[in-house]
């Protein structure tokens, strides 16, 4: 029997909070090996639950940063021992949650007769669902009033915890040499030198200025003193940082020239595995829904959270998470549907767009934007009712989480082209009347996509296109081969004029929600 032709192909890594995986994709665009190592299950040593260590205070959550090396290690013996051809990886990258790293450890002095994990030491740091630097970030509302410098910077999560640690241990910030995203100290891993933090994990840091693409020296003056030189200059999120380290080619076998590109966020690769494109919408419906935008003209404001575009730098994206996803429309489900997604697809068959004029805000639990919590409805009077009829709940539900999004969305700079697409991926994506609800809002198809492994996928075709060029090629052609995703809803005849006329009314009913549930400012 003919033995197969090796496949030349790129490695997209993922270092996400509960696990690290890795897909190999071919020329073709074709994913053809996957593995992945599991915090929890796979390395019970280190005692993590949901891949996280919750200190007693409840607030602060650290992850163990050998637990990452280590399961890079297994996960490479079970390629090794799998037959895997590491000669015919051309180039690799990868995503990772944001975290604060002091010292990112170089691999090119390891003996690579020994694995990784007993030949370095490093130490545990905060995760992204840290909550421990609130008056770190009361602080930075003060001195900014809540805005410009703070919105003008992206997202908010790295540089309240490089305060924190500067504030509480001044002693070993002095004596930290560098400080790295989780992206960046993967990509160190297999550079064994420092690699830089590209632009759109850097955007998560609220220390990037994401027009200029320069580290914001008013902000970093805020949190630290010489932190510019601890972070070193970012760079474009398709730049080839450098060659692989001499412990993974003599230990595993990749060739001497295997690229690494910059590796990024997991958001910012999951849009490039999505493959978004300008004014593209990507929306999952599971228990928290999650909008992703690509953005042209992106309007910072203190909701949501914007990034340079991983693909285009030129562009942003911005994302928008929502708490009350799948497990709000299961109780109205229960409550109103007979337990049945057959019956709660009934009710939105036969309802009408616009629902008669009678909008509902559903949140089981504190939402995050807008930030409100119970069951709110309104006739078409604007008046406030306990109760609607049981068919008219559903789609008041399903209506309002989708004009929410829109509204959250327009708010940040996103507005629907004639070529927007949506792509809906989790749970409720299979419901096709949902579906035609999303499209009649936002007046755009909706398209279906696997994207179960959305990040590592998106961060083999960023290697490629690092390859190809980077900023010089456009990311869509390097791409091309891959699979398209499935349409499943187009708007139906009449939802422009009704939808438009009604989103209006919700932002204002929203506001006035707010109003009467928020407390005094601080």
């Amino acid at each position: 029997m003919a033995e197969s032709a090796p496949r030349r192909c790129c490695l997209g890594w993922d270092f996400s909070t509960q696990q690290v995986k890795v897909v190999a994709v071919d020329a073709e665009m074709n994913v053809f090996y996957e593995e992945s190592v599991h915090f929890d299950r796979d390395l019970p040593e280190f005692g993590t639950s949901g891949g996280v260590h919750v200190h007693k205070d409840e607030l602060t959550v650290t992850s163990p940063v050998l637990m990452w090396v280590q399961a890079l290690d297994i996960i490479l013996e079970k390629m090794k021992a799998s037959g895997f051809d590491f000669s015919q990886v051309l180039a690799l990258s990868g995503a990772g949650q944001y975290i604060w790293q002091a010292g990112a450890a170089g691999t090119e002095k390891l003996s690579p007769d020994l694995a990784a994990t007993p030949q370095l030491q490093v130490t545990r740091l905060p995760g992204w669902m840290d909550s421990s630097t609130l008056s770190q970030c009361r602080s930075w509302r003060l001195a900014w009033r809540g805005s410009e410098c703070l919105c003008s910077t992206g997202s908010r999560f790295t540089g309240n915890q490089i305060a924190k640690i500067y504030q509480q241990n001044p002693k070993a910030y002095s004596h930290t040499e560098r400080i790295s995203l989780v992206s960046s100290f993967a990509a160190s891993l297999f550079l064994g030198s420092y690699s830089p933090i590209d632009y759109s994990d850097g955007s998560g840091m609220n220390l990037l200025q994401i027009q200029d693409k320069v580290w914001s020296q008013a902000c970093l003056g805020s949190c630290a003193p010489s932190l510019e030189e601890k972070l070193g200059p970012p760079v474009p999120s398709c730049s080839i940082v450098g060659a692989i380290s001499s412990y993974y080619v003599q230990r595993y076998g990749f060739p001497p020239g295997c690229k690494v590109v910059a590796f990024t966020g997991d958001n910012p690769a999951s849009l490039a595995g999505m493959r978004l494109e300008e004014g593209d919408i990507a929306v999952s419906l599971g228990t928290s829904d999650t909008l992703f935008l690509w953005l042209q003209e992106p309007m910072p404001a203190l909701e949501g959270h914007i990034f340079c575009n991983p693909v285009d730098p030129q562009h942003y994206m911005a994302l928008l998470c929502f708490k009350n996803g799948s497990l709000m429309r299961e109780k109205i489900r229960d409550e109103f549907a007979s337990c049945s997604w057959s019956e709660f697809s009934k009710a939105l068959q036969s309802t009408e767009m616009g629902n008669g004029g009678n909008l509902g805000f559903y949140f089981d639990v504190m939402e995050i934007t807008p930030e409100i919590i119970g069951h709110h409805r309104f006739n078409t009077e604007n008046r406030k009712v306990s109760a609607f009829p049981g068919d008219v709940e559903v789609r008041a539900l399903i209506e309002g989480q989708f004009m929410a999004k829109r509204i959250h969305a327009e708010g940040l700079g996103y507005r629907v082209m004639s070529k927007t697409k949506i792509l809906a991926t989790g749970g409720a994506s299979r419901n096709r009347d949902i579906l035609q609800v999303l499209a009649d809002v936002f007046g755009a198809p909706v398209y279906v996509i696997d994207t179960a492994n959305s990040a590592c996928v998106g961060s083999a075709y960023r290697a490629f296109h690092g390859l190809a060029g980077g900023t010089d090629v456009p990311f869509s052609e390097v791409v091309k081969l891959a699979p398209n995703p499935r349409l499943a809803a187009t708007p139906s005849l009449g939802a422009s004029q009704v939808y438009e006329a009604l989103l209006p009314r919700f932002a204002k009913l929203e506001q006035r929600i707010l109003s009467q549930t928020r407390g005094p400012p601080e």
